[in-house]
């Protein structure tokens, strides 16, 4: 089975995570590339950034809107501990911007920061933190009636549960931790 819909944001740690080789598609993915480790080389970066353009895959970066522009990213990621307002200024230079939050009053944050679109994290138990709480499908869409803003479910959507993102309320779809395990099977159930 399939999962259909308009667009898929893949989060990766490396540009090693994911083989651009398996992006069939075209206009439905969104990379978002977010290093919390080392810098990578940004001529590889570069050439990374070109290859998404070739495969018409939007590329974005969390947090850093200095390399953003470096690489001439589509846009710049903000994750629910930005709090920061000089994205803003980028809203004038045509760059998206995407949030994440976890709850209501992040979300009211990241709509001031001008996001529209929000990646909403754990949709599903989690594997790395299996005691934390997770939202399930009812309560993420009783949140995304409630919001102005397009709701993303992200956390816990790997192989044997993705067949219940269809009676999911969004448009969209966010893996993060599937990429790095599997990226061609998760990719290939994607269409």
């Amino acid at each position: 089975m399939f999962i259909l819909k308009k667009k898929y944001f893949l989060i990766i740690e490396s540009i090693k995570d994911i083989e651009l080789i398996n992006i069939k598609k075209r206009n439905k993915f969104i990379i978002i590339y977010r290093n919390l480790g080392k810098q990578e080389d940004i001529a590889k970066l570069k050439s990374f950034r070109k290859k998404c353009k070739l495969k018409t895959v939007k590329f974005f970066v969390a947090n850093n809107i200095e390399l953003a522009v470096k690489l001439n990213s589509d846009g710049i990621y903000l994750s629910s501990k930005n709090y920061c307002y000089k994205p803003l200024n980028l809203k004038r230079l045509n760059y998206e911007i995407i949030g994440s939050a976890h709850n209501y009053l992040e979300i009211q944050t990241k709509r001031k920061q001008g996001c529209n679109i929000i990646l909403f994290p754990r949709l599903f138990r989690v594997t790395y933190k299996p005691k934390m709480s997770f939202l399930g499908i009812n309560k993420f869409n009783q949140f995304s009636l409630r919001s102005i803003l397009a709701l993303v479910p992200l956390g816990g959507i790997n192989l044997s549960n993705i067949n219940k993102l269809k009676i999911v309320r969004s448009e969209f779809l966010a893996v993060m931790s599937d990429i790095k395990k599997k990226p061609a099977n998760i990719i290939n159930r994607l269409f």
